[in-house]
């Protein structure tokens, strides 16, 4: 996707004048959010794949103090964290019109939007509404196996087990029945779909899907939509 050209002058301006308040951004903050702005949007980019270790280098400061302003901004929406890997972590640096774009209420003005949700950052069992978020976002199909289950049939399955290192990030957690959630267990979630399809439960061209759903699901393509239940009980904590 081609990047819309940006003034950079005005968004220096927009990012002193409006998002350094509005988000209460440290010194420190300030210098990485501009540090990835420069390899980013001013070369002509959205994303940029780094590790703390190569920021810190290049800022000089100590790499825990790094880690923690980063992970500020994703929180304040200042960045969107794609992906977290080994390899490190993968953002597209938003612009201060993109956070704080204006919205109208029910009088007519115009007020600031909140930061986006930082879904990353979420525990997706911590709460019923975001358990159903989860079961939403299937559509009241197993995951696995495709069958249509009601709504008091269903469970939450860890893609990547618990034990063997999983969370309860949205790009970890799956509806399903009850009946693959055990037979699954803690195996392989690609392992288990293919005994779904020897078993023809599965046809071929549905594994394909669902080998392809997979992948989706871990890149965090997959995102549950949170209802206003929870977006309320984000701004009370």
């Amino acid at each position: 996707m081609k990047l819309r050209q940006i003034d950079a002058v005005q968004v220096c301006k927009e990012f002193e004048d409006v998002l350094v308040p509005r988000l209460k951004l440290s010194v420190l903050e300030r210098a990485i959010y501009s540090h990835l702005f420069r390899h980013t949007r001013l070369a002509g980019k959205s994303r940029l794949r780094f590790s703390i270790l190569w920021l810190a280098n290049n800022m000089g400061i100590r790499g825990r103090s790094v880690r923690t302003a980063v992970r500020r901004l994703i929180h304040k929406g200042a960045l969107r964290l794609i992906e977290r890997s080994n390899l490190g972590h993968l953002v597209e640096v938003t612009l201060p019109s993109e956070v704080c774009a204006p919205r109208v209420n029910r009088t007519g003005t115009t007020a600031q939007a909140k930061p986006l949700l930082n879904l990353d950052e979420m525990d997706f069992m911590r709460t019923r509404d975001l358990r159903q978020a989860i079961h939403a976002r299937e559509g009241s199909v197993c995951f696995y196996c495709l069958r249509q289950i009601p709504s008091r049939a269903h469970c939450l399955d860890h893609v990547v087990p618990q034990a063997a290192g999983g969370s309860n990030s949205y790009r970890n957690l799956v509806s399903c029945c009850l009946d693959c959630n055990p037979q699954k267990s803690n195996r392989p979630a690609e392992d288990f779909l293919r005994e779904l399809y020897r078993e023809g439960r599965l046809s071929a061209k549905d594994l394909s899907a669902r080998l392809r759903a997979l992948q989706d699901l871990a890149a965090g393509k997959l995102r549950p939509k949170l209802s206003s239940a929870e977006d309320a009980a984000r701004e009370r904590r």
